[in-house]
């Protein structure tokens, strides 16, 4: 299961940016994923709550879900969100963004 994994990674590196910052406590998290991902965002939200709820800096934090459509181009010069067949020239298009999970900003808090 690829959500654990992730959803696992999202933990660490929020628990790590907190107490490298000296926070008590982690209150949200920002993730893009990538509609081409083949992630289920939900089931990462939750295996995420399950793995933070143990832990006082990360207890309660949330994630705040971004989707990034597919985007892509083509040799034709094609640039677009068609991900099958180019709609100029017919050929497969490169996939230039939509695969990607990104933590993109953490919330904490430290207290002042």
């Amino acid at each position: 299961m690829h959500e654990y994994g992730i959803a696992y990674d999202i933990y660490a590196t929020a628990r790590r940016t907190a107490l490298d910052h000296n926070a008590g406590h982690v209150t949200t998290i920002t993730v893009s994923f990538g509609q081409m991902a083949m992630i289920n965002p939900e089931q990462v939200c939750f295996l995420f709550t399950t793995i933070a709820e143990d832990d006082p800096v990360m207890r309660g934090a949330k994630i705040v879900c971004e989707i990034v459509l597919p985007r892509t181009c083509c040799v034709c010069g094609y640039e677009g969100n068609e991900i099958y067949v180019c709609p100029d020239c017919g050929k497969l298009p490169s996939l230039v963004s939509g695969k990607e999970i990104v933590v993109k900003n953490i919330e904490i808090d430290t207290g002042e």
